[in-house]
């Protein structure tokens, strides 16, 4: 229900005529500039009596509901001129996509300070119908917005933005440049305010240190004011983010970690002062700051370790795909995405991603950007029109000028979209919500036994004991256990060659009990295998053809038939090409209608015994007329076998394979049977047949994790509980997948998934550990034997161990290989 703007101000109204109603700072009359009144409220300046406005013309006003400080002052502000925006090279460089009916573009905003901010620039299409959808990367301040070209401008989005309080940060220069964000300033001053206050008055305090007689009261006591007027900062700015959580928390009745944590430090700064003003004590005023200090020095270093993780997954461990780069003299070669740079020339084949922006140079685009919008509606694009990273070609194959390098963190950012997202896996995440909920009613409830058993007997260890139980409880281990240690162990892998989607996926692994294997792509390699053709003679010509189409596919037996038959020399252009998944390949080479593909495809309703037929084939027809078969003698992965025991020891196993079951005396003794004889293997799948074959697995309460190449087994890949892609040489890149193996590194599988394991067991090591501190430490504070600054110091300690402890270990745990074979190793 939205809440009318006349009862969302949380001050009384006596005192709204000393704050701004909008972002709640004093309205300074002295300064020569008026209260601007509207609707019986009361604003600094222009400014935000027109965000007001805007927020109530829209029925937006619970945005004040959310936060103690909810708007950003735009006092003294000088209204921004964005024509510049209207520039087309100009707004280009700031879309991340566009298809000339809606784009989507990322802004950093550094004004994101609280959930206020989150939920009013994630209702902004209720402010401009034009914008579509708005996604908040809270800890990144960052917000993706993808908006109507018809209804809303670039520069009108902008500038919504900045009439709101939030305008975005935008620096041309540095568009292409993957810079670390640095710790956000503000922390950064807020420590250094705790920090001068804690060293001056833990100075200040020495005659209290010293006991010195009372002879010089009058010494401690100008001291005692002194060390005030240094406290009163540190707890209102230093320590404010955790009176403001604790509000919002005691409005929204959502316990939280900031409530015992601002309780201590107001129990703690109104006891000192009390005691400094009366001349019973000397007060606790450095406890105080040494509390607040070694809070922020955690926060601190949760945000440099958060940062390094983000990092390196954005912009130094690249999805293990490749792309094919044109040479200058009209070669080829695969080349990872981290060396891709613009102003290359890339070839794009149907089903693969385009990994940057880039001109279309050659062929017929037609791009499905389903990656990008959400929509599957391929869109038509003629030569020299620009290109999108995200977009799939559905076509033939074509050629891309790159104008931007590979930006890793936004394809991440794609792949982590809710539109890929599977259902909402319940795991240590989970639990962790659950601690997190019912950790702050515990303190709450011991801190208050404490102070209830020790009043009557001292009340000064009544209040000691009091505040030292809010301090020491630390629930951190289920706040910062889960994602640091996890997020440790996504980075380590990403740079081992297994690149995972999210946190969430190695919680997922740790329960599967079913894994299905495709063969071809998968099991098998499209290096070192042998060709042989059996058929009517072709051509130089036709051999010329036949490379020609199977250029345009990404299906791993496409690849090797154009790499031998493009020996020929010659290279042909193709019209009109069509790709069946699962089935095979047509188009028209010059005269001649080219078909590739099963034998079903080019020779339907004609049924033969193939049973001793031991290998797969690729069978051709030119001008409707069937001209033979390529057979394929199937080269398996390094060590493959010793994969496959490594699953048949731990999971069922299962393959599923588009071939025939030329190869199925081969391959029963290496997967044995499951159960009582159950049958593991399956032939002859289309990707309707694999994608049921899952469905029906989980039908029987079966958690499958499945590996596939993406090609034929897309469908397959999304349906199951983990779905790995088994990348080679290629930019077969599906967004239904939850991981991506670099296929170099496929005999490592065992030790990756192993490790993922080995992360979830330190995830419960780390709570164990922030059990035992939590037990320890709340014994002694509620005997009354731990002082408060000990407590002060302890509790961000606790913190620290705990991020420590799962980033160290998952690092020593992490799977070892030599530099040199590294994916991103440089010689």
């Amino acid at each position: 229900m939205t809440l009318s703007p006349s009862l969302s101000l949380a001050v009384p109204v006596e005192k709204s005529e000393a704050v701004c109603y909008h972002c709640r700072l004093p309205i300074d009359d002295g300064s020569g500039v008026q209260a601007v009144k509207f609707d019986d409220k009361v604003f600094c300046c222009e400014g935000c009596k027109t965000v007001f406005e805007i927020l109530n013309a829209n029925d937006l006003c619970a945005f004040y509901d959310l936060d103690q400080r909810p708007g950003i002052s735009l006092k003294g502000r000088r209204q921004a001129h964005y024509a510049w925006l209207d520039e087309p090279d100009l707004r280009d460089k700031l879309l991340n996509f566009s298809d000339g009916k809606q784009s989507r573009t990322t802004f950093y905003l550094p004004q994101i300070h609280c959930a206020s901010c989150l939920w009013l620039l994630e209702n902004l299409y209720k402010l401009s119908p034009g914008i579509k959808s708005s996604k908040v990367n809270f800890l990144k301040k960052e917000v993706y917005i993808t908006f109507a070209n018809e209804t809303v401008s670039l520069r009108q989005v902008v500038e919504l933005l900045a009439s709101i309080g939030y305008a975005p940060e935008i620096n041309l220069g540095s568009l292409d440049q993957a810079v670390k964000k640095p710790v956000a300033k503000r922390l950064i001053y807020q420590l250094g305010l705790a920090g001068f206050a804690f060293g001056n008055i833990m100075l200040l305090s020495f005659p209290e240190y010293l006991g010195l007689d009372a002879s010089d009261n009058w010494f401690r006591q100008l001291f005692g004011y002194l060390n005030i007027l240094l406290a009163t900062p540190v707890v209102f700015y230093s320590g404010g983010d955790y009176l403001k959580g604790a509000w919002h928390s005691l409005r929204t009745w959502s316990p939280g970690i900031d409530i015992p944590l601002a309780l201590g430090i107001t129990v703690l700064y109104a006891r000192s002062v009390f005691e400094i003003i009366t001349s019973t004590g000397g007060g606790y005023l450095d406890s105080l700051a040494g509390l607040v200090f070694f809070l922020l020095i955690g926060k601190w270093f949760q945000q440099v370790t958060y940062h390094r993780i983000s990092f390196d997954r954005d912009y130094r461990s690249y999805f293990p795909v490749s792309a094919t780069r044109i040479l200058p003299g009209g070669g080829e070669e695969a080349s990872s995405l981290d060396s891709l740079r613009a102003g290359d020339t890339i070839l794009v084949r149907h089903g693969e991603l385009i990994p940057a922006d880039g001109i279309l140079t050659k062929g017929n685009a037609r791009v499905d950007y389903s990656f990008v919008t959400g929509e599957a509606e391929p869109v038509d694009r003629n030569l020299n029109e620009k290109l999108y990273a995200g977009g799939r070609q559905v076509a033939e194959a074509i050629e891309i000028v790159l104008t931007k390098k590979v930006s890793q963190s936004y394809l991440t950012q794609l792949w982590n979209d809710d539109t890929f997202k599977k259902e909402k896996l319940e795991g240590t995440s989970r639990l962790a919500d659950q601690v997190s909920r019912w950790f702050t009613l515990i303190v709450l409830t011991v801190a208050f036994g404490t102070l209830a058993y020790w009043w009557p007997k001292d009340v000064q260890v009544a209040i000691n004991a009091f505040t030292a139980v809010l301090i020491i409880a630390c629930p951190c281990a289920a706040a910062l256990n889960v994602p640091f240690t996890l997020g440790n162990a996504v980075r380590i892998l990403a740079r081992l060659g297994f690149y995972i989607k999210n946190t969430n996926v190695i919680e997922a692994l740790h329960g599967v009990k079913t894994v299905v294997f495709d063969k071809t792509g998968t099991l098998t390699s499209s290096n070192g295998n042998g060709i042989a053709y059996l058929g009517e003679t072709l051509t130089k010509t036709e051999q010329a053809g036949v490379s020609a189409l199977a250029r345009q596919s990404s299906h791993p037996l496409s690849r090797q038939l154009a790499a031998l038959e493009s020996q020929s020399g010659v290279k042909l252009a193709v019209e009109n090409f069509e790709e069946k998944t699962g089935q095979g390949i047509e188009g028209r080479v010059g005269e001649d209608l080219l078909r590739l593909g099963s034998r079903s495809f080019i020779l339907p309703g004609r049924e033969e015994n193939l049973s001793e037929e031991k290998k797969s084939g690729v069978y051709l027809e030119i001008n409707g007329k069937p001209r033979g078969h390529f057979i394929f003698n199937h080269h398996y992965r390094q060590q493959v076998w010793d994969v496959l025991a490594w699953f048949r020891q731990r999971y069922k196993v299962f393959l599923l394979s588009g071939d025939n079951e030329g190869e199925q005396h081969y391959l029963a003794p290496k997967f044995g049977a499951n159960g009582q004889g159950e049958k593991c293997l399956f032939f002859n799948q289309s990707p309707h047949d694999k994608l049921a074959f899952v469905k029906n697995l989980q039908s029987e309460s079966q958690k499958v994790l499945m590996l596939g190449d993406g090609l034929n087994d897309a469908g397959a890949l999304r349906q199951s509980d983990i779905g790995i892609a088994v990348s080679e040489d290629t930019n077969n890149f599906t967004p239904a997948c939850d991981a991506i193996l670099d296929a170099r590194y496929f005999s490592k599988l065992p030790a990756f998934l192993a490790f993922a394991k080995k992360s979830i067991h330190v995830v419960y090591a780390g709570w164990a550990l922030a059990v035992v501190y939590n037990v320890v430490g709340l014994s002694f504070a509620t005997q009354g034997n731990l002082s408060p600054v000990v407590a002060a110091i302890l509790m961000p300690l606790s913190s620290l161990t705990i991020v420590l402890f799962g980033t160290g270990l998952t690092t020593l745990l992490a799977p070892k290989m030599p530099k040199t074979l590294l994916p991103n190793h440089k010689p």
